[in-house]
Parts: structure tokens; C-alpha cells; sequence
């Protein structure tokens, strides 16, 4: 058995099922959003915070790939901070590049995993790293 259905019916329907009027309008009442955008919060570390991840890099290996403003191996640390903002969602996702190494990023040579060294050693180091400004 074949249905038909007029076009103006699935209209009405359609305009029904979604509240609206025939003019157009809204026919539910028109309210004000009040969504608003909340910034997403982001634990500032400490001075102290980023003087211990300074000396913790300084204690690693990272020196003999990374330099400061210098492409060695790895990217130079400001190219780093410029491409990932100070941000918990940032902070988190290179603690794992570091702690579980990777490639591709910044070219074909793979970063060597540093499982050794505690997550939050590697997260403040992260966060050194992401304070450093270009010049």
C-alpha cells in the first residue's frame, strides 16, 4: 500500500512538531539566552612551580635534543611555547609526548620516552617550557 502525503500537510506537520508558527515566529515564548562562555581556568603555575621545572630540565637529557631558541634535534623550546598555549588540555598532552615519547609533531625523528621521570616532574617541566616567551 502506497501513503500519499501533500506537501502543505508535512508542512504543518513539520512546523507543529517544531513549535513554530505559520509566520515564521517562534510560537514558544521568546527567552533570553543566558548561556554564557565560561574561559577555561587554568592553574597558573608558580614562580617556584617554573624555577623547579627549569632545574628538573636542566637535571634530564632534554638539553641534549632541545636548546632554549635553537632547533637541535627536537624543536627549540620557544617554537614549543608558541605553539602550545599555557593551558591544562596543553599541559596534559605533552606530559604524555615526553613521558611516552613520540614523532611526527615536529618532523620524522622520534622523541625518546621518559617513563622514569614522576608525571609531575615531567608536568612542571612541561609548564617551564610553555612560560617561555619569544624574543
Amino acid at each position: 500500500m502506497r501513503l500519499k502525503f501533500s506537501s502543505a500537510l508535512i508542512a504543518v506537520t513539520l512546523i507543529a512538531s517544531l513549535g513554530l508558527s505559520t509566520n515564521g515566529a517562534s510560537a514558544q515564548t521568546h527567552k533570553k539566552s543566558t548561556v554564557t562562555k565560561k574561559k577555561a581556568t587554568v592553574k597558573k603555575p608558580t614562580a617556584a612551580d617554573l624555577q623547579q621545572g627549569k632545574d628538573l630540565v636542566a637535571k634530564s637529557d632534554c638539553l641534549s635534543c632541545h636548546k632554549l631558541d635553537i632547533k637541535l634535534v627536537g624543536p627549540a623550546y620557544k617554537d614549543v611555547a608558541a605553539k602550545y598555549p599555557a593551558t591544562e588540555a596543553n599541559y596534559e598532552l605533552l606530559t604524555q609526548k615526553v613521558i611516552n615519547g613520540g614523532s611526527g609533531v615536529w618532523g620524522q625523528v622520534a622523541m625518546a620516552a621518559h617513563p622514569a621521570i614522576p608525571p609531575a616532574d615531567v608536568k612542571k617541566m612541561v609548564e617551564y617550557v610553555l612560560s617561555i616567551k619569544q624574543q
